[in-house]
């Protein structure tokens, strides 16, 4: 243990980007941001640490077991190194930003770190861009935020996209209609997690056969919606299905392309979401894309919020590789103006330090496919 580090040596689920993939992730993530911000979204840029009282409060509750934390050396008060961004924007919404006009729009760019990464995301620093959508509580205010998360990822180039719409309050609510609590509510939440029919139907108890068929309904939208809409159901989960049936219907008209799924007991992940969920995912992807939903904002006063936050390690997996940039090697004694003439063109320039003997060999050294030799493009 004592034993020198090698100085490349990180630790494990982080990792340097080199190039070209960190121009690359910049170039993704200024390319949502760009469709974000066309919407009438609004940028914010959070701190990468906070006092844990208000980082851990509200939706950023869920996340304290993925939280670092730390004593301020200057406040000498506890402080956490953001594990996602949304509590944070939720936070600004509810405090500098509460006397803004509602709804509220903002959309965020940044690296988050949390403790341990997943099977499919071994991760720990994840870069995130999002959005929120705050003071809304209609569905159109869902729909928006799926269908803009769908054009940002469309927006790259990427296909075969899919979102999965999940409804996380559901099977609470059915449950508490029954009276369903404590060591069986939580059996029966991990088969339905597991989607193991034979243990909900043993252990299910008198929600066992409703339970089922939700567990039966997953898949296309039209298909879940179908085997939803003749089930019995309580109140408040009856709600819950005409809240995806309304937003299946939107999502048909102003983002026809998008293919749609449904888990109607689908609840890993979305603990602290308090309404439609989504995640996005993409043929060949090796994990979802993104994920987001409704949840409830405010500090102190309760305000309805959705949102989505989409993760650039993921995403990047499957963009279209991008043509590499023309790199044009310069020799020394170039003009100024001249330089700057080709960049504006499009050209990548390297120029050189010092005089050379074989401006083309030097080009090839440095990586570039092209040289001005005797004021002319050579291609190499």
């Amino acid at each position: 243990m004592n034993e020198p580090l090698h100085p490349a040596l990180l630790p494990l689920g982080l990792r340097d980007l080199l190039p070209p993939d960190a121009a690359a992730e910049a170039l993704v993530v200024g390319r949502m941001m760009a469709v974000l911000e066309s919407h009438g979204y609004q940028r914010v840029k959070p701190p990468l640490v906070e006092f844990e009282d208000s980082l851990l409060s509200g939706p950023g509750a869920a996340m304290a077991s993925e939280t670092f934390r730390l004593m301020d050396p200057v406040s000498q008060r506890m402080i956490g190194i953001r594990a996602d961004m949304t509590p944070q924007v939720a936070r600004i919404a509810a405090t500098r930003l509460r006397h803004t006009p509602r709804p509220l729009r903002l959309c965020y760019a940044g690296q988050v770190l949390r403790i341990k990464g997943g099977q499919l995301r071994p991760e720990r620093q994840i870069g995130q861009v999002g959005a929120e959508l705050i003071g809304a509580d209609g569905a159109a205010a869902d729909g928006e935020a799926i269908a803009l998360a769908a054009e940002a990822l469309a927006g790259l180039g990427i296909t075969g996209l899919s979102v999965d719409l999940t409804l996380p309050r559901l099977v609470p609510a059915i449950c508490a209609s029954l009276g369903i609590a404590g060591k069986q509510g939580e059996i029966i939440r991990a088969a339905l997690d597991h989607k193991d029919a034979a243990k909900l139907a043993e252990t299910g108890g008198v929600a066992a056969p409703l339970l089922g068929k939700l567990l039966a309904a997953a898949g296309p939208a039209q298909t879940a919606l179908a085997a939803l809409a003749p089930l019995a159901m309580p109140p408040a989960a009856a709600s819950e299905r005409s809240r995806l049936a309304e937003i299946v219907a939107l999502l048909g008209r102003i983002a026809p392309a998008l293919k749609i799924t449904v888990d109607p007991v689908e609840n890993r992940g979305f603990e602290y979401d308090t309404g439609i969920s989504f995640s996005f995912f993409a043929r060949g992807g090796r994990a979802e894309l993104g994920r987001g939903g409704r949840y409830v904002g405010g500090n102190g006063a309760p305000e309805p919020a959705t949102g989505f936050t989409l993760y650039t390690d993921t995403v990047l997996g499957v963009v279209p590789v991008a043509a590499p940039p023309r790199r044009l090697y310069l020799p020394e004694g170039v003009p100024i103006a001249a330089g700057r003439a080709l960049r504006a063109e499009g050209w990548v320039t390297v120029a050189a330090l010092a005089a050379d003997a074989d401006a083309a060999a030097e080009a090839k050294r440095l990586d570039c496919g092209h040289a001005l030799i005797d004021g002319k493009i050579v291609a190499l």
